[in-house]
């Protein structure tokens, strides 16, 4: 077995814990939506999460030519794994015993959180490149991450339901248009 496929091993438990989170969460919306009082943008960033999660776990094969590896750059990789996991969890909404629940209030009481998680991500990502790959990322690449940081500093700093309200749906377009422009085919 070569270290890729060794390492890959926790990364994929990580980001598959990030789907099961997603998955649950909505499950539990659909179950428990009499007792539910809906805020949309949720089930679009839960649904931006999902695509981001598989996204990271896809863009994950490229590193599969690294012959070596440090423990610093797994933990690098590991932390972007785990980043993308936390705005999974803070995006879902807990639905526990059988109280009426606001998704808004919910949402808006973890939103800098799930915001700042994203910033996480993103700032894990550029430093993974510069440990692993020597440099940034570039091109399309770079002003994607670039666009989503603008996003989810929109989203931590302003409390304002309309700013949310264009935020969610603007990210899940973004994070498409970033895919279908960067990712459609593995990494080689």
């Amino acid at each position: 077995m070569d270290a890729f496929s060794y390492l890959s091993v926790l990364l994929s438990i990580v980001l598959g814990l990030a789907v099961t989170q997603l998955l649950s969460g909505f499950a539990g919306l659909v179950h428990a939506r009499r007792r539910i009082a809906m805020y949309w943008p949720v089930p679009v960033q839960m649904t931006a999460t999902l695509l981001i999660t598989v996204q990271v776990w896809w863009a994950m094969f490229g590193m599969r030519e690294l012959r070596h590896w440090t423990f610093a750059g797994f933990l690098i990789v590991l932390a972007q794994a785990i980043a993308v996991y936390l705005m999974a969890a803070f995006i879902t909404p807990e639905i526990g015993g059988d109280d009426r629940i606001d998704l808004r209030d919910a949402y808006f009481r973890e939103a800098r959180w799930f915001f700042g998680s994203i910033l996480a991500a993103l700032a894990i990502s550029l430093a993974k490149n510069l440990v692993l790959a020597g440099s940034f990322q570039t091109g399309l690449d770079l002003a994607g991450h670039g666009v989503f940081a603008a996003i989810a500093l929109a989203g931590l700093i302003s409390r304002s339901d309309a700013v949310h309200k264009l935020i969610a749906p603007f990210s899940l377009l973004f994070y498409s248009l970033y895919i279908a422009l960067l990712f459609v085919t593995l990494p080689s």
